[in-house]
């Protein structure tokens, strides 16, 4: 490794990452598996109808998981009209009686673009059967049909719907890749706009920063199957031309100082986006946040699929975290 001073970096020789050996075989095995995020070739993004045939071939190259995910995860779902946003509940079978009053606002990730309709609905009905809360899973509008700060508004619009039934202590809010960066910013506008808080946040592998210049963006490029040049086009689509340091849009830049919701971050060693989530916990704890930063090892953006057992520990974590959190009041 010989040190780049010209350029301000460290030039790296080509080498062979070994296979981690501190996790899971089920753990190993998804990381041995293509992911479609880094081979889709890049879209102009303000082709519209590039983008329109990519969401609908992704759509349909997910809908047999979606299925799956629907069939396989303990709960029922209704589609609904949540203060004019398209939401899909799914309410846990068996749900506990002290859970019954709950809620959980959940916002898919998928580049802003992609894991809407029946994905939303299926990632719903999961988290709903993993965490044991009635979940309204929103599926908000997406770009580039409907650029920032469309998908906020509709985080936002549903959680201030929510409020007309139910006490705000008994709500928490998550989301995963750029769903955490929707729960996140959400969490800002409600503060800003005077709304009571949710009673948590649970932020999974989000992204925080437009600007794109968090270290292992660079660093775990190579090893993680979101790549930068993906995640630069999901930026650019989403954000257009808008100041991609407005807190709302890069989270990462907000003035925690004025308080926020208790929020737990998570992410892996092998994230893209490992740096995006420290910044932001680092961000949170300068403010006084109660933030909790979770980080597992070897692990990709987005958890090892579902499957391994470090994903169930971390539904655990999340769900100790809520739990202690719901019906907490607040001075």
């Amino acid at each position: 490794m010989d040190g780049a001073a010209k350029t301000g970096g460290v030039q790296l020789q080509p080498q062979l990452i070994p296979e981690p050996q501190a996790v899971s075989q089920a753990a190993r095995d998804y990381l041995n598996t293509p992911f479609w995020a880094g081979e889709r070739e890049r879209i102009d993004p303000d082709d519209l109808k590039a983008w329109r045939a990519a969401i609908d071939q992704v759509a349909e190259t997910f809908a047999p998981l979606s299925a799956m995910m629907l069939s396989q995860s303990n709960a029922s779902v209704e589609k609904a009209d949540v203060g004019g946003v398209t939401v899909y509940v799914a309410t846990p079978k068996g749900m506990a009686a002290p859970d019954e009053d709950k809620a959980h606002i959940y916002i898919h990730g998928g580049g802003w673009a992609f894991m809407g309709g029946e994905a939303c609905a299926g990632q719903g009905a999961a988290q709903a059967g993993r965490l044991g809360y009635r979940t309204w899973s929103v599926d908000y509008r997406y770009p580039p049909f409907h650029r920032f700060p469309a998908a906020l508004d509709d985080c936002v619009s549903v959680y201030r719907e929510l409020l007309k039934t139910h006490l705000h202590e008994d709500i928490v809010n998550s989301g995963g890749s750029a769903g955490g960066n929707l729960t996140a910013a959400a969490g800002l506008r409600i503060r800003d706009e005077g709304l009571p808080w949710p009673a948590a946040l649970g932020l999974m592998t989000p992204c925080t920063d437009g600007a794109m210049i968090s270290d292992t963006v660079s660093v775990n490029d190579q090893l993680d199957f979101l790549k930068a040049a993906t995640m630069a086009e999901f930026w650019a689509v989403y954000a257009g031309g808008h100041d991609r340091q407005d807190p709302y849009l890069s989270p990462v830049y907000g003035d925690y100082s004025k308080g926020f919701p208790p929020t737990l971050l998570q992410t892996g060693t092998r994230d893209l986006l490992l740096s995006d989530t420290v910044r932001l916990h680092r961000a949170m704890r300068r403010g006084g946040v109660e933030a909790q930063l979770h980080v597992w090892e070897a692990m990709p953006h987005g958890g090892f699929g579902g499957a391994a057992p470090e994903d169930a520990e971390l539904t655990s974590e999340l769900k100790r975290f809520f739990s202690a959190h719901l019906g907490r009041k607040r001075g």
